[in-house]
C-alpha cells in the first residue's frame, strides 16, 4: 500500500560551518530536501548526479506516531542544521546535526493539540509551530540546551 508525502523542504544549498572555505570559495552541499508523510516518517533524500535520481538515504529514527503535516529544515549555514517535523500526534520533533552523515539527535516538544505546520526564521533560529487549537508558538534554543517556548500567539 502506498503512503502520500504531506510535506517537503529543501536543505540549505551551503554545507553547516562551510560558509566559506580557507581559499574564499564556497563549497557547495549535496541537493538534499527532506520529507514528511502519512507514513509517519521524516525521510532525507539526495540527488545522485551519477543516475540522475533522487534516492532515500535516511530515515530519520525514534520519530512520530501519526501522520507528519509538515517539514521544514532551518535556512541556518552555521555549525549545526537543523530540521523541524509536525504531526498529528501532538509533537514537534527538532532533529539536530553537525556532521550530515546520519547522526541526528531528537528532540520531541510536546504541544496541546495536533501540529500541523513549522515555520524556521530567516535566521534560522526561532520555530515558529501551528497547531490544531487556534494558536501559534514560537520556540528557540536555549544557550544550556533544549528548546523552550518563547511567545504563544492567539486568536
Amino acid at each position: 500500500m502506498s503512503r502520500g508525502v504531506n510535506s517537503v523542504s529543501w536543505a540549505p544549498a551551503i554545507a553547516p560551518g562551510q560558509i566559506v572555505s580557507a581559499s574564499g570559495n564556497q563549497t557547495a552541499a549535496a541537493r538534499r530536501l527532506v520529507t514528511g508523510g502519512s507514513d509517519c516518517q521524516v525521510k532525507i533524500w539526495e540527488f545522485s548526479a551519477e543516475t540522475g535520481n533522487w534516492q532515500n538515504v535516511q530515515i530519520l529514527p525514534d520519530g512520530h506516531q501519526d501522520w507528519v503535516r509538515d517539514v521544514a529544515w532551518s535556512p541556518t549555514v552555521l555549525s549545526k542544521t537543523y530540521i523541524a517535523s509536525a504531526s498529528q500526534d501532538k509533537t514537534v520533533i527538532i532533529w539536530t546535526s553537525s556532521d550530515l552523515r546520519g547522526d541526528w539527535k531528537c528532540t520531541k516538544l510536546d504541544v496541546d493539540a495536533a501540529a500541523w505546520r513549522v515555520s524556521w526564521s530567516l535566521s534560522g533560529n526561532v520555530l515558529a509551530v501551528s497547531t490544531g487549537d487556534n494558536r501559534v508558538s514560537l520556540w528557540k534554543e536555549r544557550l544550556s540546551g533544549g528548546w523552550e517556548c518563547v511567545k504563544t500567539i492567539e486568536e
